[in-house]
């Protein structure tokens, strides 16, 4: 916020405070981060929206550190504009700084999820969650073909 009072005050063209996607972090344990809007507000405002979860139960990486919690991503219903992500557990404060930094420059869920992520790390569970949009984007033999590798994978 300061470099944009500083911008604002010193050269043309100001920065409103609205552009700005503004995370938060508790780090408590377990920690705890936001960025965004929270459902309850979407629902508020009757925005359609869409939550995709990945629960660190089903993270390489939370399972070898033995941490518990989840990061949820809101995106405009039927696309990967983000509304809101939330984190808890692990380094929810992380995780949130890189869904931050995409939306920040643009980046829709799938884009962020483009990126190689090393494994096992915690950035790999947003890859995760940019997939499971992905599958929602998909129809027919496509869907049928990823429904069919699903149930050999299980």
């Amino acid at each position: 916020m300061a470099r944009s009072v500083v911008r604002n005050a010193l050269f043309f063209g100001g920065v409103s405070r609205r552009s700005f996607k503004m995370p938060w972090a508790t780090y408590t344990d377990p920690e705890i981060a936001h960025v965004g809007k929270y459902p309850w507000q979407l629902d508020q405002e009757q925005t359609p929206y869409d939550t995709f979860t990945k629960p660190f139960s089903r993270s390489d990486r939370a399972l070898c550190e033995g941490k518990k919690g989840f990061i949820k991503v809101h995106v405009k219903k039927g696309t990967d504009e983000i509304l809101g992500a939330t984190s808890v557990g692990g380094p929810a404060g992380e995780l949130i700084s890189l869904i931050t930094a995409g939306w920040t420059n643009g980046l829709g869920l799938q884009k962020i999820g483009q990126g190689v992520y090393p494994y096992p790390t915690w950035a790999e569970g947003i890859k995760h969650l940019a997939d499971q949009y992905t599958r929602t984007t998909v129809g027919g033999k496509t869907k049928t073909f990823i429904s069919v590798v699903n149930n050999i994978r299980k």
